[in-house]
């Protein structure tokens, strides 16, 4: 009995690993490297408007670069592509009103324009990103909501990139 226990946890396992293996199952890290490749470098259009979301922008990029695709951030000269980014201006709509009629909640929708470049191959994303907040009645946006939700809403349109990316490695 104790023999058949041990062959029925084998059977199961050996069941589990020939269907991940047989399915095909590549994770999306792998397929967006395989496009991107194993070096990147990245630069951020500096928006006269708002300049300190550019470094939010920035540090997003390459937290995803790292933590994502698993690639190394090197100098552009070094790369094996170059991602361009763009940030629109962040957009703040109203979702939620209390009963005197002020606003308690916010969305955050930020555009990322993307630029990648491959070896001779150069192409262009869009992505959108958005993050909901809740403010105090009648108060102003501080800079540290503010920044927040762009920081948040970002990091969503970076993940959305990711998804892109890895789209176009699968299909290759």
């Amino acid at each position: 009995m104790y023999i058949f226990a041990h062959l029925k946890h084998f059977l199961l396992l050996l069941l589990v690993v020939g269907v991940l293996g047989g399915c095909g199952y590549r994770p999306s890290a792998k397929s967006a490297r395989s496009v991107l490749g194993e070096r990147i470098s990245t630069s951020v259009t500096i928006s006269s408007q708002d300049p300190e979301n550019t470094v939010i922008i920035k540090d997003a990029v390459d937290l995803a670069i790292v933590e994502v695709f698993h690639a190394s951030l090197v100098p552009k000269k070094f790369a094996d592509t170059h991602l361009y980014l763009q940030l629109s201006e962040p957009k703040y709509t109203p979702l939620q009103y209390n009963n005197n009629g002020y606003i308690i909640s916010y969305r955050a929708t930020i555009t990322l324009h993307i630029t990648r470049e491959s070896n001779d191959i150069k192409k262009k994303y869009t992505t959108i990103g958005s993050y909901d907040f809740a403010v105090e009645p009648n108060a102003v946006l501080t800079d540290k909501e503010r920044f927040d939700a762009i920081k948040y809403s970002s990091i969503k349109a970076i993940s959305a990139f990711v998804a892109k990316v890895s789209a176009e490695g699968i299909s290759q």
